[in-house]
């Protein structure tokens, strides 16, 4: 059972359960009361499982943000079907060009506009909006770049922002996501599917017999037609099916799998979604320009005053820029640790804890391979999804990395090795000395937006519990980055649950790192497990609210 603490009263408990009863039915993610739950026996596969009729949305309060998630989760609406592929945003035949008058050159720190058309393949303005552009300011020669801003003004026409962040050359390059049509495709599946994978579940009995099962996060998506294993972790309230084994009990379960996308498109989805029509450039609509420098000896950078890293700061748009390959922070003074000895010195004496993705487990990497005195430690667990640990004893510094737990596309690994990420808040004590870096999206965008919300109501609540027995504990949070471009992780998916992670932890005194503006602001392939560059910046800007100074 869940055991509150602190003060609550029961009408604000009452209020609290009532609005968040009202996300969830917005977004039409219910159970049917005919699906058969077998709990698990007194010896639960994991110890932090148990069964409980309470439901866990109901648990948890939101910050006054998440109160209107049809305002958060707003996107401008396809009319018609989208039927006729012709009819549909085309890369080739969308335009671009100046807001105004080109000029010869342009003022360090001012700003670049532009009017993007967007046209279907017979070269016909579009008279709505909702496509995914994604703009760039690019500076190849400085190994520079920024984010452009992108207004939908919902006519078909795009209004385009870039600010001039440095001196030198300068080149916009825009490209076409996903279309608006294709956009619908992937908002009717994100609402009305109740999954777009599935899972295996490893049942081993006393004598050795296994028995494989599918399991998911709603028990309808485990395809099973008879008796259902529920599992509940009494730590978060967090739920998960496998339909039950032929033979053996559910407290069997001992491996978790990935299983298989399934099949959620008809051809004419796959039509808008297929790669030819996929993340492409738009043919150059405006030559380079040059951006002058300012005043005698001013920086070549357009660097606002800026305070030392800390959480609370708000955010900054766009939150940064690249130069020289180093990523400069719009929002506080982001520092390089460009030697061994700076990322030592900084993390001398801390324990750092990593609970995520795979993407977030770059940087526990990232860290491992960079500081030789860094020594990992056998855990004898698959590498994949750990725990993982390393250490540096003459500094006294170790460094965590875990899975988040389900849903966890991976290979076959312990259920016991996956805890919730409120578990294990709940057993920190936290202090000056703790770091705690949390980073969730991609395991989530095959789900319904109600599952990542009921999973980041019980890590806010953790979160805000830690901070409030130990302020001073550091808790960054990793947004999630570009690279996806499919049914079951596009960007536009990724793009409306960092909406989410925003809202959720913009009251609470947290730092967050935007991994999806650093992913998209210089000319470098998208992949979800960015390159080393980009997972160094990353590195150096966490380091830098370890290390203001």
């Amino acid at each position: 059972m869940v055991a509150f603490t602190g003060r609550c009263s029961g009408d604000k408990m009452l209020t609290v359960g009532l609005v968040i009863l009202v996300w969830i039915l917005y977004f039409k993610m219910s159970w049917p009361d005919s699906t058969i739950f077998r709990p698990p026996a007194p010896r639960p596969a994991s110890k932090s499982a148990s069964v409980s009729t309470e439901s866990p949305s109901l648990l948890y309060s939101f910050p006054q943000e998440l109160a209107n998630l049809t305002h958060l989760l707003f996107w401008p609406p396809t009319p018609g079907d989208g039927g006729n592929l012709l009819a549909s945003t085309s890369p080739q035949t969308s335009t671009y060009h100046l807001r105004g008058p080109a000029q010869a050159s342009y003022a360090l720190g001012g700003y670049l506009e532009a009017i993007l058309v967007a046209r279907d393949y017979r070269g016909k303005p579009k008279t709505h909006g909702g496509d995914l552009f994604r703009a760039q300011l690019l500076g190849p020669d400085l190994k520079a770049g920024v984010s452009g801003d992108v207004q939908d003004l919902e006519n078909g026409t795009y209004l385009l922002s870039f600010p001039l962040l440095w001196a030198g050359l300068a080149q916009v390059q825009v490209r076409l996501i996903h279309s608006s049509e294709a956009v619908g495709v992937l908002r009717r599946i994100w609402r009305e599917k109740r999954a777009t994978v599935d899972f295996r579940g490893y049942f081993r009995g006393p004598t050795g017999t296994e028995e494989t099962v599918i399991c998911n996060v709603d028990p309808q998506a485990t395809g099973a037609t008879g008796p259902i294993c529920q599992y509940r972790d009494v730590d978060s309230g967090e739920l998960w099916f496998c339909a039950q084994p032929p033979t053996l009990p559910c407290n069997s379960l001992i491996w978790h799998s990935s299983g298989h996308y399934l099949n959620v498109t008809t051809l004419h989805d796959e039509a808008l979604l297929a790669w030819k029509v996929t993340d492409k450039v738009l043919p150059q609509g405006i030559s380079p320009i040059q951006i002058r420098m300012g005043a005698p000896g001013n920086s070549n950078l357009a660097l606002p005053p800026r305070r030392p890293c800390s959480p609370g700061l708000p955010a900054a748009k766009p939150s940064g820029f690249y130069h020289r390959d180093v990523w400069h922070s719009l929002s506080c003074s982001s520092r390089s640790f460009s030697t061994v000895d700076n990322i030592l010195g900084c993390l001398a004496g801390r324990i750092v804890y990593m609970m995520g993705d795979s993407t977030l487990r770059q940087w526990w990497e990232y860290l491992q391979h960079t500081v030789p005195s860094l020594k990992p430690v056998d855990l004898h667990v698959p590498y994949q999804t750990g725990p993982l640990m390393a250490v540096e004893t003459n500094r006294g510094i170790v460094l965590n990395w875990r899975a988040h737990g389900w849903p966890l596309r991976s290979l076959r690994t312990p259920v016991a090795s996956l805890h919730s990420v409120v578990r294990e808040l709940g057993g920190l004590a936290g202090g000056p000395r703790t770091v705690v870096v949390l980073g969730l999206g991609a395991h989530f965008t095959t789900f319904p937006p109600s599952i990542f919300v009921r999973r980041l109501a019980g890590i806010r609540a953790a979160v805000a519990a830690l901070l409030a027995r130990e302020p001073r504990t550091l808790v960054v949070i990793k947004l999630a980055n570009t690279g996806y471009k499919s049914v079951y992780g596009s960007d536009w998916f990724t793009l409306q649950m960092n909406r989410l992670l925003r809202a959720a932890f913009s009251d609470l005194r947290v730092a967050f790192v935007d991994a999806w503006e650093m992913t998209s602001s210089l000319a470098l392939p998208d992949n979800i497990h960015p390159s080393q560059l980009i997972v160094r910046n990353e590195v150096d800007f966490l380091l830098s609210f370890i290390c203001p100074t």
